[in-house]
């Protein structure tokens, strides 16, 4: 949502440092950001779907074989819910804001997560992108780091044991700056009905998350309450936290400069196995939604195009996976 469109304290702002004018005529980027709720429906129906295929697959052929696989692909999944609770975050995911917020919420909180303090933490990142205000600088910055650092945190990230700092970060305590050494507190940067909206959907996800286990349990039994832990909460504090941490050094990290998207962002053009596993619904068009955060996930496509067509993407990072791979695993800078 452009700042425009929203209170002062709930504005996305359009990032347009460094860029050539308005980059988009008015009535292109009218239409680009015109919400299309059955595209929203679709996109929701696909990964709900997935994911039910997947555990059901699983839960009938109860063997390692098959529960190993569903434990990884559920985790893209997961991830994919969250994709599009980010879209709701965005108020870009269904045209009646009760709704969108309603099923952005619900996503999210499937999985754990609390929406709304979500969209308080990630408005500072939109609005003060690699600035001391980013919440984020603590997850993508100071790459490259060499090959070691990056593989030892993957390996941390599998085992469970940084599942706690995702989690705070989506209840609005994001880590330490390592630049500034200074913990963000993004409720500073918001407006009071965020504030309130945060509060009462971080009890409600805590509410949720304490009371499903026991409903699981007291419906199936612990056999039950065994493969529910396995296949959603498993995966969720493991493999999950790999893929959110790699696809924010793909979008951010060893970035070519910090003084625009341009540079301080990244998009992947990614094949359709890179896609599923760590860039659903077109989240890897990453530059694009910085610089046009009102555009919807369906839209992004169509965005790179229209501006790679007016040469605005000329001095951008678009890059293949391996380009993207060689940055990051560079040996460490100088300081």
């Amino acid at each position: 949502m452009n700042a425009n469109a929203a209170s002062v304290g709930e504005e996305f702002r359009d990032d347009l440092r460094v860029a050539p004018g308005r980059l988009l005529p008015s009535e292109v980027l009218r239409d680009l950001t015109e919400l299309r709720d059955a595209r929203s429906w679709l996109a929701v129906a696909q990964t709900v779907g997935l994911v039910a295929a997947l555990a059901g697959c699983a839960l009938h052929w109860w063997t390692p074989w098959v529960v190993v696989p569903a434990v990884f692909l559920i985790a893209t999944q997961q991830h994919a819910l969250f994709v599009l609770s980010h879209d709701a975050a965005h108020y870009r995911l269904f045209s009646d804001r009760t709704l969108n917020d309603a099923v952005g919420r619900l996503l999210a909180t499937s999985a754990g997560l609390s929406m709304c303090t979500y969209r308080v933490v990630h408005r500072l990142h939109h609005n003060h992108l690699y600035a001391k205000q980013d919440p984020d600088i603590a997850l993508h910055g100071g790459y490259p780091r060499g090959k070691g650092y990056l593989l030892k945190k993957l390996a941390t990230d599998l085992t469970g044991l940084t599942a706690w700092k995702t989690y705070s970060y989506f209840f609005g305590a994001p880590a330490a700056n390592a630049a500034t050494n200074v913990a963000q507190r993004p409720l500073d940067d918001t407006s009071p009905a965020l504030r309130r909206a945060a509060v009462r959907d971080r009890n409600v996800v805590v509410a949720v998350q304490v009371v499903l286990p026991v409903i699981v349990l007291a419906t199936f039994g612990w056999s039950g309450l065994l493969k529910y832990l396995v296949l959603w909460v498993l995966p969720a504090l493991t493999v999950l936290q790999a893929i959110l941490r790699l696809r924010a050094i793909f979008e951010h990290g060893a970035p070519a400069g910090y003084d625009s998207p341009l540079r301080a962002a990244r998009t992947t053009l990614a094949g359709p196995l890179l896609r599923l596993a760590m860039f659903p619904h077109h989240v890897n068009y990453h530059i694009e939604h910085h610089l046009f955060p009102a555009v919807p996930h369906y839209r992004l496509p169509q965005l790179h195009a229209e501006l790679a067509a007016r040469g605005a993407l000329r001095e951008a990072q678009v890059h293949r996976p391996m380009q993207t791979w060689r940055r990051v695993f560079a040996a460490p800078q100088p300081a």
